[in-house]
């Protein structure tokens, strides 16, 4: 889950970026509360227990129908699909042969091997995810580096929780209610002047 590891996760934001654009996340403050809810009410624990599925070597063809029809707008579709590519291309080059399926079933696929806790598995997941939109957030908000690292911290408790609570669930516990969220990422596509592809 390095940002070194070639997935692309810099180009997306989530829909933060319509989120700032249009006044809603324009502090620490408001950034912290919309990743918070992302992440434990939104995209966050539902690919934290698609995850946890996989890793317990559930079909991952039914996971990654169920991860794409999860996706709320065209671009989370593409964003889950085309980090999901770029990871099981990557992982598949280090020699852990991954299929092309939506990411968090590709990393749950490819962690199996590791003998890992789930929820350690899913928090580096889950913090990965968050450092990435707090990277998109320091760069459009803006915010500075402390700042966004403040906020990085301050969610690591969500972090927690949502990894050990999605460790011993299964997608019948699905469930997603972040309208804002959800809205931004479908509105995001419409915007005139874009940084993110999503």
């Amino acid at each position: 889950m390095s940002p070194a590891f070639p997935v692309g996760s810099f180009a997306y934001s989530h829909g933060l970026e319509q989120a700032v654009a249009a006044d809603e996340v324009t502090t620490s403050a408001a950034l912290a509360d919309w990743l918070g809810d992302v992440l434990t009410l939104g995209a966050g624990r539902a690919d934290a227990i698609l995850l946890a599925s996989a890793l317990r070597g559930e079909d991952a063809t039914a996971l990654a129908a169920t991860a794409r029809a999860l996706a709320a707008s065209r671009e989370r579709w593409d964003e889950t699909i085309a980090q999901g590519r770029a990871f099981a291309e990557a992982a598949s080059a280090t020699g852990t042969p991954v299929d092309a399926l939506p990411f968090p079933v590709a990393v749950g696929v490819a962690a199996r091997t590791l003998g890992l806790p789930a929820e350690q598995v899913i928090g580096v997941y889950l913090h990965a995810f968050a450092s990435n939109l707090v990277s998109a957030a320091v760069r459009f908000v803006p915010l500075g580096q402390a700042e966004g690292q403040r906020v990085l911290a301050g969610l690591h408790p969500a972090i927690t929780a949502v990894a050990a609570d999605a460790a011993g669930q299964g997608v019948e516990d699905i469930a997603s209610f972040v309208p804002r969220g959800d809205l931004a990422a479908m509105r995001h596509e419409t915007m005139d002047v874009r940084i993110f592809r999503t």
